[in-house]
């Protein structure tokens, strides 16, 4: 249990948000809710939702979600604060993190794999301007990039290697914003109502894509890393437990493609809209995973 939950974020109950109803067993009654961490990432937002909405709806369990840093998700697994995180970017991402618990946490399983690190710029910057990170050294490129690289959280994975790729390709003159997803979001945004030059870090899935026109920039030294699977992270134990729960998170897989149009659905409307749309709209996929099929 935590100190204190201050320092984890707002926990938010799912009993009255997300469903209605009594538990279905006097065990799932009796038990702790099943306590689920998450960073504020859209991907995250969505996928973790998703999770805790079926936890409750088909195991009558309680779920409490509690919002944070990435550094402290990974603490919060490995001492048994938290039950579960969902988010693990491995094998490069998160590899900073995941080596300090390693041995104090297990692996459930892949969520969805054929994640992407990368850096993106608009549609509209020709390709013969910028097709790789190589072009940005250009300085007539630099100039209308304003020597910037759009970032995201301080703590992100995706800061150090965006960090590690200045230094990689050489662009000393060159500065990477740091800020969160918001603030990079809010950039691209405004960038893209006047079509001035951008570049920011992104990744893949995002529901951005859905929503403006991006391409990412060729990375020939793979300083960001290639391919990337996203893990379920439990604390020792917990699959002892709760059998049921670590059972669905070890089959809950979902398509990149899947996943970025419920992002971005979540986003025209609400993810608590997203969530109860895709388990309307993929009952077999959601039988397989409560193991139901």
């Amino acid at each position: 249990m935590f100190n204190t939950l201050a320092s984890f974020g707002a926990t938010i109950t799912l009993a009255a948000a997300l469903v209605s109803g009594t538990a279905t067993s006097s065990f799932a009654a009796d038990a702790k809710p099943v306590k689920i961490g998450w960073a504020a990432w859209s991907d995250a937002e969505f996928v973790t939702k998703l999770a805790a909405r079926l936890i409750k709806d088909e195991m009558g369990r309680e779920v409490d979600l509690v919002q944070t840093d990435v550094a402290p998700l990974y603490q919060g697994v490995a001492r048994g604060d938290l039950d579960v995180m969902m988010m693990a970017w491995l094998p490069q991402t998160h590899a900073d993190y995941f080596a300090k618990v390693k041995d104090k946490v297990d692996t459930l399983g892949s969520v969805y794999e054929g994640a992407k690190l990368g850096w993106v710029v608009p549609s509209y910057i020709p390709e013969s301007e910028i097709a790789s990170i190589e072009d940005l050294k250009k300085p007539e490129v630099a100039k209308k990039l304003k020597n910037t690289v759009q970032g995201i959280d301080p703590g992100a994975g995706l800061t150090r290697l965006s960090q590690d790729a200045l230094k990689t390709y050489g662009l000393d003159d060159y500065k990477l914003q740091i800020s969160s997803e918001a603030g990079m979001l809010t950039t691209v945004n405004r960038a893209e109502r006047s079509k001035n030059w951008f570049v920011a870090t992104s990744w893949s899935p995002h529901w951005m894509f859905g929503k403006y026109e991006l391409r990412y920039i060729a990375d020939p030294k793979k300083a960001l890393g290639e391919a990337e699977h996203v893990d379920v992270l439990a604390r020792k134990g917990f699959h002892e437990d709760n059998a049921e729960v670590a059972g669905f998170l070890s089959r809950m897989k979902l398509p990149i493609a899947d996943l970025e149009k419920a992002m971005f659905t979540a986003q025209e409307t609400s993810y608590d809209e997203a969530v109860a749309t895709y388990i309307k709209d993929h009952p077999d996929q959601i039988k397989a995973w409560i193991g139901k099929d």
